[in-house]
């Protein structure tokens, strides 16, 4: 593997087993799809399309790509992609039903890895911080395909709190784990996205 880093995809099979996909330069591109020829064969899935993905390494990186070829989209963080995109370890890669998680260790330091160096520890937020964290995150809980994190109303309501009180908490939220300078659309997706795959909320807060 490059630079001594190991990738592998993790998932579970039609029959709930959890499989480990080991990735290697070696086989620099992997299909992904319904079809028993694919390199990631899920078979078991009837949303996903014969060939429905490529997993394929670029230069220094491993990325998943869909050119339109499947159905129903292939989704990362709950994003629905559009050609190529990156994958950083932690990312959730959905594809029909099928939850694939992308893992990587070792190898050199990259933005990835500097972002998670300077993401903030459960230590350094308030407890109402956490709180409002696990509010935000809620509707992934058991990885939602199609969720999105939870509005200033809905968290204000969990906690009891005011609209304006929750809006002062996202702010500093914001800037605590460096999405403050995001267009406003997806400061929220990126607080909550960051949120879980740091750590700092798991499946258990929610």
């Amino acid at each position: 593997m490059d630079g001594g880093s190991e990738s592998r995809l993790c998932f579970a099979d039609g029959a709930g087993h959890q499989q480990r996909l080991d990735l290697s330069t070696d086989h620099p591109r992997l299909t992904v799809g319904r079809s028993d020829r694919s390199d990631v064969a899920l078979t078991w899935d009837e949303e996903v399309s014969r060939l429905h993905a490529v997993i394929e390494w670029m230069n220094t990186h491993w990325t998943v790509v869909d050119d339109g070829l499947s159905r129903n989209g292939t989704y990362v963080n709950g994003e629905r992609i559009g050609g190529r995109r990156r994958l950083h370890h932690g990312d959730a890669i959905r594809i029909g039903t099928t939850l694939l998680t992308y893992q990587a260790f070792g190898g050199t330091p990259d933005e990835a890895t500097r972002i998670a160096a300077e993401m903030p520890t459960v230590r350094s937020l308030t407890d109402t911080q956490r709180a409002v964290l696990v509010a935000l995150c809620r509707p992934y809980k058991h990885g939602a395909t199609f969720a999105n994190p939870a509005s200033n109303q809905h968290i204000a309501d969990e906690m009891f709190l005011s609209v304006d009180a929750i809006k002062t908490h996202m702010r500093t939220l914001f800037a605590k784990f460096g999405v403050e300078d995001l267009p406003q659309n997806q400061k929220r997706v990126r607080l909550a996205e960051r949120a879980m795959h740091s750590g700092i909320i798991t499946d258990r807060d929610l």
